[in-house]
């Protein structure tokens, strides 16, 4: 009876509401670039090749940011290895990366002249596109710590006042100078400081969610985190239509993309003021030695017949023991791995961040190439929701094998329109059919495994590939440029090429779940743990 009168439901869905504006920023933040391309070439790349001095001082300072980035994302990375490897051998394959990576970068590109080329130009401007990745990477690295120093809600509060710091430096880095960088540095590190707002909202926003909502409603509540950041998309691209619509190019190039990362400002606003009124998790609560705080809580969302239990759950989880990240052998590390590796190999942040640009490539104007990307937002919208609804019922294997084939027939399809120079009505459906078949499968499912496959001893590897996804996402989106805009590629394929490499990352990832990857639609997750328990025992007596 207790527990019927104090459980309130619409105090969880508020708080759902609230911690979701994180999912929604994040889709707001990563998609808000995708109207800004035009611009930010114009005000950013193309002035470069019109003052000598300009460019080397500019090219000077990329190559800069550029080793700092690497040096960084390394350093993350290297915390990963400890974790895999026993010191000594660690430390080995740390040196040999360190000497690889670091040849590499001087040999093909530090060692270059500082004297912009197509091929420069195009690496900056995929890089100002895809810098808030680097803090992406940055942000889901530290968030465990952050989620554990300073709590699940403050962190969020954190990330909401990096959203706005970044939202205002990136509409306007001349007045906002970092550190007396010029104004293409200023607009990068601004724009990677969102990353780590959106890196920290990527894991912090899900985490609260799942604290706070009763057992009986969790997974329907932490799904909203993903139909919000879907929302977030569609949300920007409306927001962006709307300010350059009827205004001239010129206008749009040196104006209108300050104002779309400047709108960003509102909903981040609304989210830091929001997060003041909710409560900190009672599992931080606890973790902190504040049970009374954590009581109070838990009755109020779960009832008081239930508050106590939770609370012993809560306490009785702190003592689970962690095991070492290859306790179930390398299939699983690698499977995760592989499966952050294709969501974004198959190309679907080039759509999410260049559509407008795609489309004005296809002969349309600006206005109609934005109402196209609007299009793409809804359809994107429309089949995530679909996926949270049939997952559970068609199983997670066969979603993603369907995606993965519909997604190779539409990048392959796309990519010879446009090598035919026939694009049109027929390019556009491709396009649309290939954001249906990402948004049903490959989308929401990956998520959907990765919380699956990891046993909750070896949870701490899902942090691995999350930092993977972002990084994977960063090389696709940051390349795409260097082979959609060069001259001799497109004398043979007519921007054709970029596409069959999606088409043909699509085709593999399709052959990896069939063949590799177990469904998990009905296993529970100790029988998901009995499987791996196989597999390491069976590699350990290979080795």
């Amino acid at each position: 009876m207790n527990n019927q009168t104090n459980l309130k439901p619409s105090n969880v869905y508020l708080i759902t509401a609230v911690a979701s504006l994180g999912g929604l920023l994040f889709g707001y933040d990563t998609a808000v670039i995708s109207g800004a391309v035009g611009g930010l070439r114009s005000y950013f790349v193309s002035p470069l090749s019109e003052n000598i001095n300009i460019a080397t001082e500019a090219i000077v300072e990329f190559k800069g940011l550029i080793t700092i980035c690497t040096l960084v994302i390394f350093a993350l990375f290297s915390s990963f290895i400890f974790k895999f490897f026993k010191k000594v051998t660690a430390i080995g394959i740390m040196v040999v990366s360190i000497l690889l990576i670091g040849s590499l970068l001087y040999s093909n590109f530090l060692s270059d002249s500082n004297e912009l080329s197509e091929n420069l130009g195009n690496s900056i401007l995929g890089f100002m596109v895809s810098s808030a990745l680097v803090g992406c990477i940055i942000g889901a690295a530290v968030g465990d710590r952050i989620a554990n120093s300073i709590g699940r809600r403050n962190g969020l509060i954190v990330a909401a006042l990096l959203f706005i710091i970044s939202a205002l430096g990136s509409a306007y880095p001349e007045k906002l100078p970092f550190l007396m960088a010029g104004n293409l540095t200023t607009f990068i590190i601004y724009r990677i400081i969102g990353g780590i707002g959106v890196g920290l909202a990527s894991m912090l926003a899900p985490l609260y969610i799942a604290e706070m909502a009763p057992a009986n409603m969790r997974g329907k509540l932490v799904s909203c985190n993903q139909l919000a950041i879907v929302s977030g998309m569609l949300v920007v691209y409306f927001v962006n239509y709307f300010i350059i619509k009827g205004q001239a190019d010129d206008w749009i190039n040196n104006i209108g993309w300050r104002y779309m990362f400047l709108s960003e400002c509102i909903p981040a606003i609304l989210f830091f003021f929001f997060l003041l009124i909710v409560p900190k998790t009672p599992r931080f609560q606890v973790l902190k030695g504040n049970e009374d705080a954590a009581i109070a809580v838990l009755t109020k969302y779960n009832g008081s017949s239930r508050a106590s239990e939770i609370l012993e759950d809560i306490k009785k989880s702190f003592k689970t023991k962690k095991a070492p990240w290859l306790s179930y052998g390398w299939a699983i590390i690698i499977i995760g791995l592989l499966l952050s590796i294709f969501q974004q190999f198959v190309g679907i942040n080039v759509v999410l961040y260049y559509a407008p640009e795609i489309f004005k490539g296809m002969g349309m104007e600006t206005d109609a190439s934005m109402m196209q990307t609007i299009i793409v937002g809804a359809i994107n919208l429309l089949f995530t929701v679909v996926a949270m609804f049939t997952v559970d019922k068609f199983g997670r294997k066969i979603l993603m094998i369907i995606g993965s084939i519909f997604m190779a027939i539409s990048m392959l399809g796309l990519g010879t329109v446009l090598y035919a120079d026939s694009s049109g009505i027929v390019a556009l459906l491709l396009m649309l059919l290939y954001i249906a078949a990402f948004a049903i499968s490959w989308g929401p499912v990956t998520w959907v495994l990765l919380s699956e496959i990891f046993p909750n001893k070896i949870k701490g590897v899902m942090a691995v590939a999350v930092a993977v996804q972002w990084l994977a996402n960063l090389v696709v989106s940051w390349t795409f440029p260097m082979m959609n805009n060069n001259s001799h590629l497109n004398e043979l394929f007519n921007h054709g090429f970029a596409y069959w490499i999606y088409g043909i990352m699509a085709v593999l990832s399709a052959f990896f779940i069939w063949k590799f990857v177990p469904e998990t639609k009905g296993k529970t997750l100790e029988e998901m743990e009995s499987i791996w328990e196989a597999e390491g025992t069976l590699e350990s007596k290979i080795n």
